[in-house]
C-alpha cells in the first residue's frame, strides 16, 4: 500500500468517526449528552480513533493542509485517553458543536 493510499484510509477513518459523532449527538442538548453514558462513551471512543488516525498521518501530509488543526486533534486524543480522573463533558460538547463540523468539511474537501 502506498503512502497516498494509507493517508486516504486514515482520512476516511477520521471522517467516518466524525460523522458518527454528529449522528449520535444529533438533536441532543448538552444535558441530554452529558447524562447519556452510552452516547458519551461512543463519542469518546470515536474521538480516540480520530486522534490516533491523525497521529498516524505523516508530517509531510499534514503540512499540505495547514488549515486543519492537527496538533489540537492529537492533543485532545491524548487528553481523553490519559485523563484517568474523567473527561470534561463540556469540553467534549464544545468540540462537537464548535470544531468538529468545520473540521469534517475541510477533510471532505481533501
Amino acid at each position: 500500500m502506498s503512502k497516498r493510499d494509507s493517508h486516504e484510509l486514515l482520512i476516511d477513518d477520521i471522517i467516518e468517526c466524525g460523522d458518527k459523532i454528529l449522528r449520535y449527538t444529533h438533536n441532543m442538548s448538552y444535558d441530554d449528552f452529558a447524562s447519556n453514558d452510552l452516547v458519551l462513551d461512543a463519542v469518546i471512543r470515536n474521538f480516540e480513533i480520530i486522534g490516533e488516525a491523525a497521529n498516524r498521518l505523516s508530517d509531510d501530509f499534514k503540512d499540505l493542509y495547514p488549515t486543519i488543526e492537527w496538533h489540537r486533534i492529537r492533543g485532545f486524543r491524548n487528553r481523553i485517553v490519559h485523563d484517568y480522573a474523567g473527561v470534561d463533558t463540556t469540553i467534549v460538547w464544545g468540540i462537537i458543536t464548535n470544531f468538529l463540523p468545520d473540521m469534517l468539511i475541510r477533510l471532505k474537501s481533501i
